[in-house]
């Protein structure tokens, strides 16, 4: 029987071990916080899911929210009027061909991490730095590192060459409420973009108190946006949500009227660098860590593609280990399993930098197109579950306009 470790009880990590438990090998989660730490603690992300990356947990049986989330049925974008910001001078919204989801991950990660432990697997309680490392890679014939934060991810080495940023592009905040207004026809994640503000989001989602929506903001530093950093107390990080939509986004405002807080812990406000980090990490002993996940690409989450790449990241190391068979998981098998999810991640990477700056002649004109064009709204709002079918064309501008006249005449289906 192989053993494996994982450090980090989350969206990357959690998938691997279930799908290697099931095959029979010895695993181990090594984690800092229990079920009830997770259950009574802030929340941690976003998490919108799309069809892709829930069919990783599907087939896995572990997609055990489908009954009680809210759908997101589509994707919108607004574009406020620069000479009568009250008015969009950009608008469309498109349906996806398959629903998204966003549960709340102290729903969802307490549950995985107790029906881990009741079907075999090792929870292990403990913080992990160097020490607990090396004494891991002993016990362990592989050891991957899962975890987002802290001072052990830290130890992976930056990669300066897939890295575009190494600042903070955006100060970012979480709001989940109840009493949001729905939007008319179909649930959609709403985005909002103003130029030299920064941009806003929001999208049903589930949480310990029942169905929600998340409110996301992405403010450019020191600007109107980045407003959440004295924000101290529950009511006023919402008192400083709701007064930013009704002065900057009032159709958004407007849906927010009747808000509140889901619960004292239903915030996060704090800023990190988009980074890509080198995959193997080198003890002091020589011994190497596979990092995973959040460990080594983290995105910002103006694309919402955080989750999502860490679950198909999940697939494809859960592949390769399973594939590698009785093979040494040494440092050439590390960097080739972490390149074939690079593969498709470095797109992803890409279109999301691109969103943290001004647009392109090419975005631009797919952006604003769409509103004329439901097949192109229908694509880009489809484009959220496999963002690489978005290239050339967000990058080159005669594959924009080539693909702008293609759907032009397209007609989607209601």
């Amino acid at each position: 029987m192989r053993k494996v470790a994982i450090v980090g009880a989350g969206q990357a990590g959690m998938p691997v071990a279930f799908g290697l438990l099931a095959q029979g090998y010895e695993v181990a989660i090594f984690t800092n916080r229990s079920p009830d730490d997770v259950r009574g603690g802030r929340v941690m992300s976003s998490q919108c899911m799309f069809a892709e990356a829930l069919d990783v947990e599907r087939r896995l049986g572990l997609n055990f929210w489908d009954d009680e989330c809210p759908p997101v049925q589509g994707i919108g974008f607004a574009l406020p009027n620069p000479d009568q910001p009250d008015t969009k001078a950009v608008d469309w919204s498109g349906r996806l061909d398959r629903e998204a989801q966003a549960t709340d991950q102290r729903v969802k990660m307490p549950y995985w991490l107790e029906l881990f432990a009741q079907r075999g697997g090792k929870l292990i309680m403990e913080d992990v730095g160097v020490a607990e490392l090396e004494r891991i890679t002993q016990e362990y014939d592989l050891t991957m590192l899962a975890a987002g934060k802290g001072e052990v991810v830290k130890l992976f080495e930056r990669d300066d060459q897939r890295s575009m940023y190494d600042k903070p592009q955006r100060a970012l905040a979480l709001t989940y409420v109840h009493g949001l207004e729905p939007t008319p026809e179909y649930s959609r994640v709403s985005f909002n973009f103003i130029p030299g503000v920064g941009e806003y989001f929001v999208f049903p989602s589930l949480t310990l108190s029942g169905p929600c929506d998340i409110m996301v903001f992405e403010g450019v530093p020191g600007g109107p946006l980045d407003r959440f950093r004295d924000a101290k107390t529950p009511e006023a990080h919402l008192e400083q949500s709701v007064s930013f939509l009704r002065e900057f986004l009032p159709w958004e405002g407007d849906r927010a009227r009747n808000v509140e807080l889901t619960d004292a812990q239903g915030y996060l406000s704090g800023a990190f660098p988009p980074t890509v980090r080198k995959p193997v990490l080198t003890l002091p002993s020589g011994r190497i860590v596979l990092g995973l996940g959040d460990a080594v690409v983290v995105n910002d989450p103006i694309t919402g593609q955080g989750s999502n790449n860490a679950a198909k990241a999940a697939q494809v190391y859960l592949d390769s280990i399973l594939q590698h068979g009785e093979g040494a998981f040494d440092r050439n098998w590390m960097q080739a399993t972490f390149e074939r999810y690079w593969d498709y991640a470095n797109l992803v990477v890409r279109w999301t930098n691109s969103m943290l700056k001004p647009p392109t002649e090419s975005s631009f004109a797919l952006l604003t197109s769409a509103q004329q064009s439901p097949a192109l709204a229908h694509f880009l709002a489809n484009s959220f579950n496999h963002p690489p079918v978005l290239f050339p064309a967000w990058e080159d501008l005669n594959a924009a306009q080539a693909l702008i006249e293609q759907t032009r005449s397209q007609s989607v289906a209601a």
